[in-house]
């Protein structure tokens, strides 16, 4: 994770500023991060959370300041910036940036990336955990599970195909950003959703031949079509950018690249995690819930292009509009299959935490 000085204290910080009322609080976002670390890429218009913090002001008053935090995938860093002369940036280990930024909340905000660490994060009732303590019935099948023998590879498929996933959003991300290198990142797609078709024809062998799997049969092929279905709809957009040759895009549809990044880095971490579902099963809920949510703003997002679309060139580029549609179309289905992706996991954790 990358952090920033502050010009003040000199402490480690994450960007942050006001909001300019002409941008919304996602573009703000993007902009402080340009303009302070010098760093740009795929920001997601869903926040990751909030903290609050007391902010000094010129009069000597220290107000509290509430801020929302947005991911954001860094793709490039910037040789120069705006406030390159009086900040510092550095890159740190999860752990270790957490360990160095003054506010808790933010520092649960940012252990919440890390698998291992995810516990301080968590502010959700534990009434479903607590009745497990009491009755002993959690306890005894997490024992129980943990004794049966484990044979196929399927966590290690699972993770595999997530990576993969993972990787062909951040091409699409940065396809959609534009410039001369389409192609690149068109072929990139590609690769990436061969290599998630050459491990699910894996799974589904597997499937097969294994006498004992970790989960039902049905939720293992479930989740592995589900997650290949989000890169089959990433390599169906970048074919209809290719075969429409565009290379100009609203911001709207670059929002949905952005928040299929963010969905793909969720179901990323979420994999490892089904190994042990009885432990992990309310970190496991909590990622499905985000992604639940994602998809919910991404609905905003593509009506809010259409619209634009539909203004722009409706009546005087009808064409223009078809092939933008087009596109928002498939951009939707990638963010519709990672919501397939949440409940898979959650049928998953239902049946087995």
């Amino acid at each position: 994770m990358l952090l920033v000085t502050s010009r003040g204290t000199g402490r480690w910080v994450i960007p942050k500023g006001n909001i300019d009322p002409r941008l919304s609080p996602h573009d703000a976002a993007a902009m402080e991060a340009r303009e302070e670390a010098g760093v740009v890429g795929a920001l997601s218009p869903v926040p990751l959370g909030s903290y609050r913090y007391r902010k000094r002001r010129g009069s000597g008053a220290s107000l509290m300041a509430d801020v929302e935090v947005f991911p954001l995938a860094v793709s490039e860093e910037l040789d120069s910036w705006k406030e390159q002369g009086e900040r510092e940036r550095r890159w740190f280990p999860l752990a270790r940036a957490a360990d160095v930024v003054d506010e808790p909340d933010l520092r649960d905000l940012i252990r919440s990336f890390a698998p291992a660490d995810f516990r301080a994060a968590i502010r959700r009732g534990r009434q479903a955990g607590m009745v497990a303590k009491d009755s002993g019935w959690g306890s005894m099948f997490g024992w129980f599970q943990r004794l049966l023998p484990r044979t196929g590879n399927f966590f290690e498929l699972f993770e595999a195909h997530a990576a993969a996933v993972q990787a062909g959003a951040e091409a699409t991300a940065r396809l959609f950003a534009g410039g001369p290198a389409a192609a690149e990142h068109i072929r990139e797609i590609s690769e990436r959703e061969h290599d998630a078709d050459d491990i699910t024809r894996e799974v589904l062998v597997t499937v097969r031949k294994t006498f004992l799997t970790p989960f039902d049969r049905g939720a293992i092929t479930a989740l592995i079509g589900a997650l290949d279905d989000t890169v089959d709809e990433m390599q169906a957009a970048a074919a209809a950018v290719d075969l429409y040759g565009l290379n100009d895009f609203a911001p709207e549809m670059r929002d949905m690249a952005a928040l299929a990044v963010d969905a793909a880095r969720l179901a990323a971490e979420a994999m490892p995690l089904l190994r042990d579902v009885t432990r992990n099963g309310e970190r496991l809920h909590e990622l499905t819930e985000r992604l639940i949510r994602i998809e919910g703003h991404a609905d905003e997002v593509h009506a809010a292009g259409l619209k634009r679309a539909l203004r722009d060139h409706g009546t005087a580029d009808t064409l223009r509009f078809v092939t933008e549609r087009e596109i928002y179309k498939h951009l939707e289905r990638i963010i519709d299959a990672f919501e397939d992706v949440a409940d898979e996991i959650d049928g998953i954790v239902i049946d087995h935490a």
